[in-house]
């Protein structure tokens, strides 16, 4: 039987391992497509995979298995769960897939895109730039085609200009820019507020007007400090929940 093939990453050895592992395993999953096998290599070939030892990919499946997302049978070998919840809370402790892992698993409608004047309130990330190039996106439930969240993205041009609309309607941006457009991305700074829904929030998620959400503000930085892309998207309050975990070490 054929098995996943998951992403390949680079490991960051300030985090600890078994979360990178799972977290870039888990956006595999949630980014796979139909045809994909739903058999994982064994613990063994994950392991060389991501250059760990098999005590280290035992802990990440573990993660795995807890969430639902995996099931393993001895003897049988480990499957991706078909029907795994994709709206479980993500613990984010500073790893690029992790943010990767929470944006993945969903169907994408892109509304519109093109070039704007920076707005406002995120002149502050670009002060060399007069304009950039937007990005507005629905995404749904990949089984119910519910509404689950709308995302805007503001990019710096030059990177936009290496970006493909088909990559946006499979990946999330963060995983386009890194993987597809190559753009070095150092670090995300994520904040999240609870709101009340706007008129254009409730009509795209299907909402009542005024009800929670979550205003998720994601700033992709590159080795320079310079921004690359600001997410700014909104989640249905009901949908999601974040949790944050810091590392002590």
């Amino acid at each position: 039987m054929t098995s996943f093939a998951p992403d390949s990453i680079v490991l960051n050895r300030k985090l600890p391992l078994w979360y990178q592992v799972s977290q870039s395993l888990r956006a595999s999953i949630l980014g796979r497509s139909a045809r994909d096998p739903l058999r994982l290599p064994t613990e063994e070939q994950l392991a060389g995979h991501y250059g760990v030892s098999v005590l280290t990919m035992r802990q990440a499946l573990k993660e795995l298995e807890d969430e639902g997302l995996i099931s393993r049978h001895r003897r049988r070998g480990t499957f991706i769960e078909p029907d795994a919840q994709r709206g479980a809370p993500v613990r984010l402790l500073g790893s690029v897939d992790a943010i990767v892992a929470q944006q993945s698993g969903m169907t994408t409608q892109l509304l519109d895109h093109g070039s704007a004047p920076v707005p406002a309130e995120l002149a502050e990330y670009f002060p060399d730039l007069v304009e950039v190039a937007t990005y507005h996106r629905l995404r749904g439930d990949e089984e119910t085609g519910e509404p689950t969240n709308h995302a805007r993205n503001y990019v710096r041009p030059e990177l936009a200009e290496r970006i493909d609309r088909d990559d946006l309607l499979r990946w999330p941006m963060t995983k386009v820019l890194r993987d597809a457009v190559g753009a070095d991305i150092a670090r995300i700074t994520d904040t999240v507020q609870a709101r009340l829904a706007d008129p254009e929030t409730a009509r795209l998620l299907r909402v009542p007007l005024l009800s929670p959400i979550l205003h998720y503000t994601g700033v992709a930085y590159d080795g320079g400090g310079r921004v690359l892309d600001v997410a700014v998207i909104h989640y249905r309050g009901d949908r999601f929940s974040f949790t944050v975990t810091l590392d002590a070490t």
